[in-house]
């Protein structure tokens, strides 16, 4: 059965092993747990930021999972930690985890959504673009191993009955 539940701190190591798995999808993309550190308590890490976390579960194990945050923009909520197992894409999870973290944000005044992709990532950027976000100009480096590059995509929430 699949279900999808708030994320626990405990979740971090699965998330890892997710994201690691991920990962090697992509040339010269290592995961590298150091870079992670919010996987340590992952739940508690987003919620600090008066956001929250999501995890798809099947048969106790993590499938995907995606994080909201409250960005220091009013009303600009941000994606992050927005994975899902190659085999578990196109099945509309990952849709559902959208509407979850958009309620979240709308519940909480927000207007916006936005989040950074790494460029490597266009079956990410083709789901982002049909759920009507648009790519911003200019990309920014992350600086990590992975020499990562990134787009930023947003995109505004409909107001509710609007």
């Amino acid at each position: 059965m699949t279900a999808i539940r708030p994320g626990h701190d405990g979740d971090g190591p699965a998330m890892a092993a997710l994201i690691a798995t991920i990962f090697t999808e992509y040339e010269n993309c290592p995961f590298v747990p150091e870079e992670f550190p919010e996987l340590a308590a992952p739940a508690s890490h987003y919620a600090a930021r008066q956001g929250a976390l999501w995890v798809v579960e099947e048969v106790g194990q993590i499938v995907g999972c995606l994080a909201l945050y409250e960005t220091w923009e009013k009303g600009v909520f941000a994606l992050a930690k927005v994975y899902l197992a190659a085999d578990r894409r196109g099945s509309g999870l990952a849709a559902r985890l959208l509407e979850r973290a958009e309620a979240f944000a709308t519940d909480r005044g927000g207007s916006r959504l936005t989040l950074w992709s790494d460029t490597r990532f266009a079956s990410g950027h083709a789901f982002y673009r049909k759920h009507g976000f648009q790519q911003e100009a200019g990309v920014r480096q992350v600086h990590d191993v992975a020499r990562t590059v990134e787009f930023r995509f947003s995109r505004p929430i409909p107001v509710p009955g609007g």
